[in-house]
């Protein structure tokens, strides 16, 4: 039990440590900080998905005898999860990170641009809760070669990327007129749906164990979505684009070397 309650607080604490950040500096960072950081988010993320979900995925249907099958529930739970993240952009409009200028149709606006901005990411972090729920998950229920080094590392990896999200947060309401304590408090609070989500993952792993290797897949299709819909655009835009192509570099590799060495 203790294992579990440090591997779900581990990613809080890369948020928290983010938005603490506030404290440091002065202002919003400028464009090409938010590049570098968005993009390190991403690498992290497409090998968390990769490593950490999608071939666990597979060799958990290997597993049950599926034979030369055995991508097919990683194929089908991709799939899920990618439409899953696109009913919920369409029907739960939302603060896209990059977009702080206008409110979404569907919205009302006095809920001001910070709240709308605390609902993005918070959106965002879902399918990364879901991520480390199902690892966990997946590793008390012994029913998949997920190791707890392998689920720790998938813990570490989150926090990592978190915590340029929680500065990506905290530091734009800071500079938009909110108090140091109050930007970090949100900045706090958009990354609660993670453990939230994880724990509720974890209540039902009982009854997941059959389709295990769907729910490794869903969860990396959702993450995918984010990236893909969310990071990619973000690290892209403007000049400079190189820095956030090699930032996803850094933190892909990054990434991909603590789930192997750790796994």
């Amino acid at each position: 039990m203790l294992e579990i309650v440090q591997g779900l607080a581990i990613p809080l604490l890369g948020t928290t440590l983010g938005a603490a950040v506030v404290f440091l500096m002065r202002g919003e960072p400028n464009h090409m900080v938010q590049r570098a950081l968005t993009g390190f988010a991403a690498g992290v993320m497409v090998a968390a998905s990769v490593w950490s979900l999608i071939v666990p995925a597979i060799d958990g249907a290997a597993a049950q005898g599926m034979g030369q099958l055995s991508f097919l529930p990683a194929l089908i739970g991709f799939w899920l999860g990618t439409l899953l993240l696109l009913l919920l952009d369409h029907v739960v409009p939302h603060l896209h990170m990059g977009e702080q200028d206008e409110c979404p149709e569907g919205i009302d606006c006095n809920l001001g641009k910070s709240s709308l901005m605390v609902m993005a990411v918070a959106l965002h972090n879902l399918p990364e809760g879901m991520a480390v729920g199902v690892v966990y998950a997946g590793w008390m229920t012994g029913q998949t070669d997920i190791t707890f080094a392998a689920a720790l590392a998938l813990s570490i990896g989150i926090a990592i990327q978190n915590f340029p999200e929680g500065a990506i947060v905290s530091l734009p309401l800071h500079a938009q007129g909110e108090s140091k304590g109050k930007a970090f408090s949100k900045g706090f609070l958009s990354g609660l749906i993670e453990p939230a989500g994880a724990v509720v993952t974890i209540l039902f792993a009982s009854h997941f164990i059959p389709i295990m290797p769907y729910l490794l897949s869903f969860a990396a299709g959702a993450m995918m979505y984010v990236v893909v819909e969310e990071l990619i655009p973000e690290m892209s835009e403007g000049k400079h684009s190189n820095i956030g192509v090699i930032m996803f570099a850094v933190g892909f590799t990054l990434m991909m070397a603590l789930d192997v060495a750790l796994g």
